[in-house]
């Protein structure tokens, strides 16, 4: 049997199934205090028997294997958990092989393998929602260095007709700052879903997030993007984005198609959870 948690700030989607990814069961539990949400991590997985674990979680977290802290959550400002050692609690429970990693590169490596980059070897997955977060598998395996990709934070140029100081409190004018759900609450007063009909939002918005993609294609040169999260539900963002993206690279590089290049998930809401029991399988 193969365990899985997708760890989000909010909610964290617990999963078994057998080796061929077949779900056995599926449960979702609110984020709360790590006491709390740890005992029900535990009440779920002690009906079964596994053989191996995969968890992709909300950061920042350690990912490096050579740190004293790898497998903590670290500077996270979800209150509560910081410095939380997530990997031991867990090992401490269940003798098992653990993937760990983000749960973005879990997303990422989900749709590698059963979504919308199935064939590929590289893909790319950010998801724009109330923060912006990204995650990349090259050559088969999620990217990871001395610690782990933070793609909402990379800085962008401002818009001309955008004086909005950003929202992020880090950076101000970072990506996730100018482009997140709550960045674009704030710049215009209402949600992102009643802003719909508002043309100007939305270029804006492609402006970014296409500087965005410009930018991890220049570096990364994935063979796939992926948006997801809950700004890209507005799916008229894509065609925006990917001519804003062709305007700014301005044929610099090569790239596939724009229209098979840059694209929903496949997999929608399950990629995440996908990617962290394809984790626990390959730590078999």
């Amino acid at each position: 049997m193969l365990g899985a948690i997708e760890a989000g700030g909010t909610k964290f989607v617990l999963a078994v199934s057998d080796n061929n990814l077949e779900h056995v069961e599926r449960l979702s539990i609110p984020t709360t205090t790590p006491e709390e949400t740890f005992g029900k991590v535990f009440e779920f997985f002690d009906n079964y028997t596994l053989d191996a674990m995969g968890i992709g979680s909300f950061g920042p977290i350690d990912v490096n294997k050579k740190s004293a802290t790898y497998g903590y959550v670290t500077s996270t400002p979800k209150s509560g958990w910081k410095n939380v050692d997530f990997l031991g609690r867990l090992k401490e429970r269940y003798d098992v092989p653990m993937g760990w990693t983000t749960d973005v590169n879990a997303a990422a490596f989900g749709e590698l393998k059963k979504g919308a980059a199935i064939g590929k070897e590289s893909c790319l997955y950010l998801t724009i929602g109330t923060g912006i977060g990204g995650g990349a598998v090259i050559n088969g395996e999620p990217l990871e260095g001395y610690g782990h990709p933070e793609m909402g934070h990379i800085l962008v140029r401002m818009h001309e007709n955008d004086s909005f100081e950003g929202a992020c409190p880090y950076h101000k004018n970072c990506l996730e700052g100018l482009a997140s759900g709550p960045a674009i609450e704030k710049r215009h007063n209402k949600k992102a879903q009643y802003l719909t009909d508002n043309d100007e939002v939305w270029e804006i918005e492609a402006y970014y997030l296409a500087q965005a993609l410009m930018t991890y294609t220049l570096i990364l040169s994935p063979e796939k993007i992926i948006l997801g999260g809950g700004v890209m539900k507005q799916t008229q963002l894509f065609p925006l984005v990917r001519t804003e993206f062709s305007k700014l690279l301005n044929e610099y590089v090569a790239t596939p198609n724009l229209e098979e290049y840059i694209v929903a998930p496949k997999l929608q809401d399950n990629a995440g959870i996908t990617g962290c029991l394809l984790l626990a399988q390959n730590e078999l």
